[in-house]
């Protein structure tokens, strides 16, 4: 049995007429008479009652018809999933990401990519830079928004430069920092600094590191925490200097962004897997290609 034996038997029952389901399926009704044999042959049962006159279903038949139009539209509709899932229009979108540099603009980011997409399922997953690229790297995500860590190279993953962010110095309001527009690398000699822990954020601590250096001093590392609201938090309760980057924002009007200068910069990366592109994935990263291009991602912050 195979579908062909299951259309032409549906076309007869729908029908009740053998040529009339030969001309309506183009083929020749003796053709058509030797399909619905074969199949009454393998099922073991007859299907219909004919004569010259006329045709009538059997229960069998009857049973047959009802089964038989479930399972062709389920094909169907399963094909339809298929050619929606090739075409980028069905799928899931794994996506890991890292909170504060998206935050300003993934929500409306999002949005966009549901309206266009109503039928792909996104799960998103926030994580620390180094897990993103790790699980991206497993094939547990499907696309990370993330910064450079140490063993990108050896992960062998794609990556797009989405946007270079300045290191500031965040500090509480009641600093004698807090009244300058921006502040020189130098003015954080002697200051307990915090920034975070080098295995969550190698780029933007080796980065710290580096600029300290150049400005000709060696930072006193006061806390190396995990999370930026860690960083945060140990500033609002004058443990020292955080530095993070600009894309922190904090919203607490206890704490105040400075801009480091000379400028330093981070980068924030779009990653994903080079092999198996999936649509979903590539539709995702078309819309934030295009917005790119068209310098409108940013206007989301």
């Amino acid at each position: 049995m195979d579908l062909r034996h299951l259309r032409y038997f549906q076309a007869v029952a729908e029908e009740l007429s053998f040529s009339k389901a030969a001309r309506k399926l183009r083929i020749a009704q003796p053709a058509l008479s030797r399909t619905v044999q074969e199949l009454e042959l393998e099922l073991g049962c007859r299907l219909m009652d004919r004569d010259r006159r006329s045709v009538r279903l059997t229960p069998a038949g009857s049973t047959l018809l009802e089964e038989t139009g479930l399972l062709l539209d389920r094909l169907e509709e399963s094909l339809r999933r298929v050619r929606r899932a090739a075409s980028g229009e069905d799928g899931e979108l794994r996506l890991g990401y890292i909170g504060p540099p998206t935050r300003p603009f993934l929500g409306p980011l999002l949005l966009e990519y549901r309206n266009r997409f109503p039928r792909i399922t996104v799960i998103l997953e926030e994580r620390t830079p180094e897990r993103v690229w790790e699980m991206v790297s497993r094939g547990r995500l499907s696309v990370g928004l993330t910064r450079p860590v140490i063993a990108h190279e050896a992960l062998d993953l794609k990556s797009l430069t989405l946007r270079e962010e300045t290191l500031c110095a965040v500090v509480p309001s009641q600093h004698p920092f807090a009244q300058e527009s921006s502040l020189p690398w130098e003015k954080l000699a002697n200051q307990p600094i915090i920034l975070l822990a080098r295995r969550e954020g190698a780029g933007s601590h080796d980065t710290i590191l580096a600029a300290c250096q150049k400005a000709g001093f060696t930072p006193r590392i006061a806390h190396t925490p995990s999370l930026i609201g860690t960083i945060l938090q140990y500033t609002e309760a004058g443990a020292g200097i955080g530095i993070v980057p600009e894309s922190v924002l904090p919203l607490d009007p206890s704490l105040k962004l400075l801009p480091l200068t000379p400028h330093h910069t981070i980068p924030l990366v779009m990653v994903w897997s080079k092999d198996g592109d999936d649509p979903a994935v590539i539709a995702f990263r078309s819309l934030i290609e295009s917005h790119l291009q068209a310098q409108t991602l940013w206007p989301h912050l």
